[in-house]
């Protein structure tokens, strides 16, 4: 099969390298001017450089990727941009890290069968690894929330004022629009932070803004 062999990598952010990918593609022979890098997670194939580079493939040219993962994290989609490449575009895939998947000519009808259950087996098993990554995410931020552990941020330290003005919106003596004047801070800001404050000082009753409206304030 002749063309141009095309090799793609790709890291989920910034800061990963892709060193031992781009060591791999050179080394099975693919030119640095036609290797693309992306720096996008793999939950999707919307990713800019990678349809730019599959649109750009044509009958005979080849398409390398180090492992299954770099192509991507989702099986249907994996499967769909196989056959994307293969039957649509008439190029041909291989996969460094799994010597089967490897559609260039030469095939007989048993490899072909097995090199898609192996494509099958290899994507639902990336598409696993990346839910269980996420579920272990959200796990951990749970533990830590748990443990009073805060993300985002750093809370913003309210004025001298405001616990008075808090207590005096929760007594209904003022609207939270006119709290948050006195403090330099937005409405919304000085209700929730009230709203927190009367918690902890164990304020009870109805809420402060019907107190408010009873008593014509706001």
């Amino acid at each position: 099969m002749s063309g141009i062999m095309y090799g793609y990598a790709r890291v989920s952010t910034r800061n990963q390298r892709e060193d031992r990918q781009l060591s791999a593609l050179r080394a099975f022979g693919v030119a640095a001017e036609h290797i693309t890098v992306e720096k996008q997670s793999g939950k999707d194939f919307d990713r800019p450089l990678y349809q730019r580079l599959t649109r750009s493939l044509s009958p005979g040219d080849v398409l390398v990727v180090k492992s299954i993962d770099r192509l991507g994290r989702n099986y249907a989609e994996i499967l769909d941009q196989w056959a994307r490449i293969t039957k649509t575009r008439g190029a041909a895939i291989v996969v460094l890290d799994m010597p089967l998947l490897d559609t260039r000519a030469g095939r007989d009808l048993t490899g072909t069968l097995v090199a898609d259950i192996v494509l099958q087996l290899l994507s639902y098993v990336a598409q696993t690894e990346r839910e269980f990554i996420r579920q272990r995410q959200a796990e951990g931020i749970a533990a830590a929330l748990e443990k009073g552990v805060r993300f985002g941020p750093p809370r913003m330290v309210m004025p001298e004022d405001f616990a008075r003005l808090a207590r005096d919106w929760w007594m209904g003596r003022v609207n939270a629009s006119q709290a948050g004047r006195q403090l330099g801070i937005s409405r919304k800001t000085f209700t929730r932070r009230a709203a927190e404050w009367g918690a902890s000082a164990g304020f009870t009753g109805k809420a402060p803004a019907q107190m408010a409206l009873r008593r014509g304030l706001r």
